[in-house]
């Protein structure tokens, strides 16, 4: 197999670093995702034991973004804004995960292409970054409301 040309820039590193961290934040949504959605069914009595919930919670991390945010906006009242924040994340997390690099590969190898592509990345990390954010308030407003402590959930 031919060996791939990688840039070894100090901005290519940065490209690599800002991937990394879009992935990042679109996991970290996932899971956010997972403890909103665990939280709510809980408030609702739908979990009944800890084996249970223990249950779904193994089974929610194995579900993508795209089926997350479907099954969470059937249980929790999320503003049209949020929903349409969260399904934009979505998209671009699938674009980022799958196809970014097969589509832009030729930037890499320019400084301009790079500097485009990280700022694009950040862009990104930040949107994901704060609906996060947005989210976790929510689960630590539910834990509350149910009189739990996180440390002892999961």
């Amino acid at each position: 197999m031919k060996d791939t040309y990688v840039p070894e820039s100090e901005q290519s590193k940065e490209l690599f670093a800002y991937f990394g961290l879009a992935v990042y934040y679109g996991q970290a949504l996932e899971q956010q995702l997972t403890n909103l959605l665990l939280l709510t069914k809980l408030s609702q009595g739908k979990t009944p034991t800890e084996a249970d919930l223990t249950d779904l919670y193994q089974r929610k991390l194995s579900n993508s973004l795209g089926q997350l945010i479907k099954e969470i906006q059937h249980h929790f009242p999320f503003s049209e804004q949020e929903t349409a924040q969260l399904e934009e994340v979505w998209k671009q997390r699938n674009y980022i995960v799958h196809d970014y690099f097969k589509e832009r590969i030729q930037e890499t190898f320019t400084p301009a292409g790079r500097a485009k592509m990280i700022r694009e990345l950040k862009r990104f990390k930040n949107k994901a970054s704060r609906l996060e954010v947005k989210l976790q308030g929510y689960c630590t407003e539910m834990f509350t409301k149910l009189g739990l402590e996180e440390e002892n959930l999961l």
